[in-house]
């Protein structure tokens, strides 16, 4: 069984990682994780700008030297480019202090205060050190857009269930690529429908 939505037993598991925002006002956030991409991420900021939609990306650091002018284009449009680690590191088969190393190679690439861990996975003795520099962003709606043994029209049916204050991750990679074009329309159509706008995910709490 896949859980689009996060358990709310996360937040109180792990209290240092932002899984959500106030549902006090219509805002969503949108998230893309792996950027950025040759192809994709242009894609993605034609179709954002199509619908007045900014978001936020979390891109890997070698991307980010692979593609400089794709990440200016991103914060020329608007968006929020934040750190995703150098190499896409699993905080589980990764040592503290390389992981660390990582996040912080990325910051001389990426300026930014933001931060997910890839594959949401990251020790819990690694938090402190990475909360004292960064917020660390997680989610509440995933959309499997990775898992090809998860229809695109069963994750369209789930952004029915995308609410206000919701985190959304979908992905920016060419794994994904094909998924993600017929996925995104679909999400923004559905969460708009709802009378909910798309906001950045902010650096500092408010």
């Amino acid at each position: 069984m896949k859980l689009f939505r996060t358990p709310k037993v996360f937040r109180w598991i792990f209290p240092r990682r932002i899984w959500g925002f106030s549902s006090s006002e219509p805002k969503v956030y949108l998230t893309f994780d792996d950027g950025p991409t040759e192809g994709l991420t242009d894609w993605l900021i034609e179709e954002l700008s199509k619908h007045d939609v900014k978001a936020t990306f979390f891109c890997v650091g070698e991307n980010v030297k692979r593609h400089p002018n794709l990440t200016k284009k991103l914060i020329e449009r608007g968006h929020v480019v934040a750190n995703h680690t150098m190499k896409h590191e699993k905080g589980t088969s990764t040592s503290k202090s390389e992981y660390l190393a990582s996040i912080q190679e990325t910051s001389t690439l990426i300026d930014s205060k933001l931060f997910r861990p890839p594959y949401g996975r990251m020790p819990w003795t690694f938090t402190k050190a990475v909360s004292q520099r960064y917020r660390i962003i997680m989610w509440t709606w995933l959309s499997y857009d990775f898992d090809e043994s998860v229809s695109v029209q069963n994750i369209i049916a789930q952004a029915d269930r995308i609410k206000a204050g919701d985190i959304l991750v979908l992905h920016d990679n060419k794994r994904v690529e094909e998924r993600v074009k017929l996925i995104l329309p679909e999400v923004i159509r559905i969460v708009k429908s709802k009378g909910l706008h798309f906001e950045v995910i902010p650096s500092a709490s408010s």
